[in-house]
């Protein structure tokens, strides 16, 4: 029972890295209708911005909020400069522009810091939480970040007018530019969020596995699998897809002979098709009619 309750919080614990990558994934999902390839290498660069900073001096939350506004301008500037003249290209042009993008910001990154594995300070701490040994209080710590974070995007988007405008953009472009929203501006403010959101998947899940450019290049795939399972068009269900995927993965490889670390990922993405033939839209997806 002490195992299956470790394995259950360890999950959780990875879960809310994956629900962060996802949640950044949904982000541009209902801005421009395309799945960013280039979404994990985005959170890889700023955890570089950061580990930067704090080698320059700053201790690690001013670095932070410090990469935290670097990254939502990146994702604005990413945005105008590369995908707004991209808007009525074919999808294959985006899928292009997005793997032109994965390959550029890895290979900046490996030139700018080289590939060498590098040390990631934790904000929580490594001990137990509590004085638990089941979970740590860096685990509890990316959990809860992840809650807020989850809590704060709730209240934006439902009690502010930018919040109901990206909403309202997303979901009926023409109807919104009838009523006088810049929809090409809710759009890059989309793409700035999402930035930052996958750079606070990059900032937690860097002291577990290290921080080096190709970092980011699994946790990506899981967020994906989250996002799909959750569903593309709702912020709550990537988050709630993100932990199920997260306590998933955990439970079979430590249950199911022969599975290992090496291949949950294939089950885990079973799972998911398995899940998506039954429900196309993800478990709190919306149909579109």
């Amino acid at each position: 029972m002490e195992l299956f309750t470790n394995q259950v919080l360890a999950g959780i614990a990875t879960g809310a890295i994956y629900a962060c990558m996802a949640l950044a994934v949904v982000m541009i999902y209902q801005a421009i209708d395309h799945l960013n390839f280039a979404q994990g290498e985005m959170a890889m660069f700023s955890t570089f911005i950061a580990w930067q900073l704090m080698q320059w001096g700053l201790s690690f939350w001013p670095a932070f909020l410090l990469t935290l506004v670097i990254s939502f301008i990146g994702g604005i500037v990413i945005e105008r400069a590369l995908f707004k003249p991209l808007t009525n290209a074919p999808v294959l042009v985006h899928v292009a522009g997005f793997i032109a993008l994965f390959a550029i910001l890895n290979s900046v990154a490996g030139l700018t810091w080289d590939f060498t594995i590098k040390q990631f300070p934790s904000p929580f701490g490594s001990s137990g939480f509590l004085g638990s040994q089941l979970i740590s209080t860096h685990q509890a710590g990316m959990i809860g970040v992840t809650l807020v974070l989850l809590l704060l995007l709730f209240f934006f988007f439902r009690f502010t007018r930018i919040g109901l405008a990206m909403r309202a953009a997303a979901s009926l472009p023409e109807s919104a530019r009838l009523v006088g929203i810049n929809t090409s501006w809710m759009i890059a403010l989309g793409w700035g969020m999402a930035s930052a959101i996958g750079a606070i998947a990059g900032l937690l899940i860097a002291p577990v596995v290290f921080l080096e450019p190709n970092m980011m290049g699994g946790i990506l795939l899981y967020g994906f699998a989250a996002a799909v399972l959750g569903g593309l068009t709702s912020p709550f269900g990537a988050v709630v897809g993100g932990f199920l995927v997260g306590v998933f993965e955990n439970l079979v490889g430590t249950y199911i002979p022969g599975v290992g670390n090496e291949r949950k990922l294939p089950i885990a993405l079973a799972l998911i098709i398995g899940v998506l033939v039954s429900n196309p839209f993800g478990l709190f997806g919306r149909a579109i009619v």
